[in-house]
């Protein structure tokens, strides 16, 4: 069955209803719902949709507006999908494996998408403030001074984007940025000796930072000159040097830089989390830099970072959507998810409920092949809820100050990430602010207390530590492509280096991302 050039509404043949026919037939107010679940929630018994909420009865509306054997049709249809053979079974609906769901749906592919909850976003979910509070304090209820519920977005894996980095050329390509509203970033900070400064990131910005002092301003000029003017596919930028040959210690040396300014180079400016990279090829090293420059200068903001209005829970519902349109399948509160193998240990399917939807690939977070991961350490983080911006940030309503190692005696990054009501994740003159490092020690509080202390006063505080995994399998021979769990950095870098790698794995192609920068925009502070 399918729709005629002509027609706004579905034929009466006979046959079950596709997802796309679904779609032709709904109306502006419940598209943006439908799309998001496709024929995720068909059916009371399956129980896939939170009742009582705002999607349930959105869809439940739609559904009852449409004649009898037409709901019939659409349940059939929801009933059937377990049945059939897909090209990828996607298991999880964090941010990474929603991406990966979305571009295999564009690429044609055949996609199968479960979750064992039965809400989107899994470890990077977003919660309103009952939710929050559930999770940390049980059954209490949070003062009335906080504000509405509702009016809280309080990402769990709290992520700033580069603006002109690789997620929103991602994003761009996937064309999910009509379904998102950006705003841009106040700030960028670094903690150095005590005090948090502005990242300077141009040769203008280097001479007036605090940072430095007279002569190392003038040599740090130096190299901000050469990473502003160097390209790739012009020899003569590259001073004669080969940055694939020579490493980024190498090159730092040429121009004499301090310890101080190659800390808050490599770890603010180049974001690396850690000293690995002086021994590496420079070429890396000197391509971050500029991305860092280039996005800073994009909307002309105080930082090189955008983020969603309302957070990032708007990313996998926004891919969710991009695959459902494409003609995936959703379907949440899927309990018990058991990947299925043959003899030869390759995947084969999955089964929840007793029900198995074949498939030739499986793409899933850690938890749902725990055999097949290993742990690599974990994440120490403090939740804070504030009424005012993160002290010495120039009074700014969202930003990221990093602490490099070196700066509190550690082995790895401290990590703060500021936002608030402006961002709309907050009620008026709220602020949502996190304090994140890889855990060294087992006492997370005493781990963050340099992080936690530079931001003041706080309303509300929660600690909390949760494991990383990266995946130990032959991805090749088992056919399971497992995504790495989220570190603690408050920027994407890291995290989609990880999907377009998979991306690669699973489709045997290199994700093009020469795209128009210009189709994304962010606005500016009101």
């Amino acid at each position: 069955m399918r729709l005629g050039k002509n027609e706004d509404r579905i034929s009466d043949e006979e046959g079950p209803l596709e997802p796309e026919q679904v779609m032709a037939e709904e109306s502006r107010l419940f598209r943006r719902r439908l799309e998001l679940t496709a024929v995720m929630a068909i059916g009371r018994r399956r129980r896939n949709l939170v009742r009582g909420s705002d999607l349930y009865r959105s869809l439940s509306t739609f559904l009852f507006r449409l004649p009898f054997s037409r709901r019939n049709k659409l349940r059939n249809t929801f009933i059937a999908a377990m049945d059939e053979e897909y090209d990828v079974i996607v298991l999880g609906t964090g941010l990474k494996e929603c991406i990966l769901s979305g571009l295999l749906s564009v690429d044609g592919l055949k996609v199968l998408h479960m979750d064992k909850n039965d809400y989107y976003g899994g470890d990077s979910t977003s919660l309103n403030l009952n939710q929050l509070w559930k999770r940390f304090k049980g059954n209490d209820q949070p003062p009335e001074q906080l504000g509405a519920s509702r009016e809280y977005n309080v990402d769990m894996i709290p992520k700033f984007m580069m603006a002109n980095g690789t997620l929103v050329r991602v994003l761009i390509h996937a064309n999910v940025t009509k379904y998102l509203n950006f705003k841009a970033v106040d700030g960028s900070f670094v903690y150095n000796k005590g005090k948090i400064y502005k990242v300077p990131a141009t040769d203008v910005e280097a001479l007036k930072s605090p940072l430095m002092g007279l002569f190392e301003k003038r040599r740090a000029r130096k190299f901000f000159v050469f990473v502003q003017d160097f390209e790739e596919s012009d020899p003569k930028t590259h001073e004669g040097m080969n940055l694939d040959t020579i490493t980024a210690r190498e090159l730092i040396a040429k121009y004499e830089l301090e310890d101080d300014t190659i800390d808050f180079i490599g770890h603010a400016l180049a974001l690396h989390i850690n000293d690995s990279y002086l021994d590496q090829p420079a070429r890396d090293f000197v391509k971050r830099m500029k991305l860092y420059a280039e996005s800073l200068a994009r909307f002309q903001a105080g930082s090189p970072y955008i983020y969603p209005l309302y957070g990032l829970g708007e990313l996998p519902q926004a891919f969710a959507r991009l695959s459902a349109v494409y003609g995936g399948t959703y379907m949440l509160n899927k309990p018990q998810c058991k990947v299925e193998f043959d003899e030869n240990g390759k995947a084969i399917g999955v089964t929840s409920e007793g029900e198995t939807a074949k498939c030739k690939k499986v793409v899933c977070d850690p938890s749902y092949l725990p055999d097949k991961v290993h742990n690599v350490g974990k994440v120490a983080r403090a939740i804070c809820i504030m009424s005012h911006p993160i002290p010495d940030t120039n009074e700014s309503h969202s930003a990221q100050v990093i602490i490099p190692q070196k700066q509190l005696g550690r082995k790895s990054d401290m990590y703060l990430f500021c936002c608030s009501y402006a961002h709309n994740v907050a009620p008026k003159g709220k602020y949502i602010a996190f304090v994140l490092t890889e855990a060294e020690t087992d006492n997370p509080e005493a781990e963050l207390k340099p992080g936690v202390d530079l931001l003041g006063p706080v309303d509300e505080i929660f600690y909390e530590t949760y494991e990383r995994f990266q995946p130990t399998n032959d991805s090749d021979a088992d056919h399971c492509y497992i995504s790495t769990s989220y570190d603690a950095t408050t920027h994407f870098e890291s995290t989609v280096t990880d999907v377009v790698a998979m991306y690669t794995k699973i489709t045997g192609k290199v994700l093009d991302l020469s795209v128009d920068l210009s189709a994304a925009s962010a606005g500016a502070e009101q």
